[in-house]
């Protein structure tokens, strides 16, 4: 088994985790989520922690105890603490306006483009040139980040467009006759 799959999730103060048949509900300050475990991975809670053991020594089993593990420790941790992804906006013109669950970016084209967040998925933007993104679902709040930097990824020769805050776009040098 896993080293990841060994260690038990860590249940804290103000969540509550309900497990029925495969299904690992957990509900906490920041919302809930739900999760249906694989058939081959047996769940077990024991009083502040949950544990994850295959049903069978198959490798596949093996595999799927680390990851339904690390789904729910996120799980855990996003209703507790919730997760944010950060994305800057580099270039002349570009901004961002954030109105209730629609942000309208203006990325060079000739258009402002629209992207409507999902249900579970805050869109905050402090200045014109940032965007931050918060959620209780882990996934969901690096798939809405990934879809944003979509719209206009940073190029190598300028570095313009959408990046993450943390993200290092390297340089190439131009063209020279």
């Amino acid at each position: 088994m896993s080293r990841v799959g060994k260690s038990p999730v860590a249940v804290p103060k103000g969540v509550e985790i309900k497990v029925d048949g495969d299904q690992v509900s957990v509900k906490g300050a920041k919302g809930r989520l739900e999760h249906s475990v694989h058939p081959l991975v047996a769940t077990k809670i024991d009083g502040d922690s949950i544990f994850f053991m295959p049903k069978n020594e198959s490798k596949e089993a093996n595999a799927l105890v680390g990851t339904t593990r690390s789904i729910t420790n996120n799980m855990v941790v996003g209703v507790n603490q919730g997760f944010e992804k950060k994305l800057a906006l580099v270039g002349v013109g570009y901004r961002a306006q954030a109105k209730k669950d629609l942000v309208t970016l203006n990325l060079g084209f000739s258009h402002p483009v629209e992207f409507q967040s999902p249900e579970g998925v805050s869109i905050e933007t402090p200045s014109q040139t940032e965007i931050v993104i918060k959620g209780c679902d882990k996934q969901r709040v690096g798939q809405v980040a990934a879809n944003i930097r979509s719209l206009r990824p940073p190029e190598p020769y300028k570095g313009k467009g959408v990046r993450y805050a943390d993200e290092y776009v390297a340089r190439k040098e131009a063209k020279k006759k």
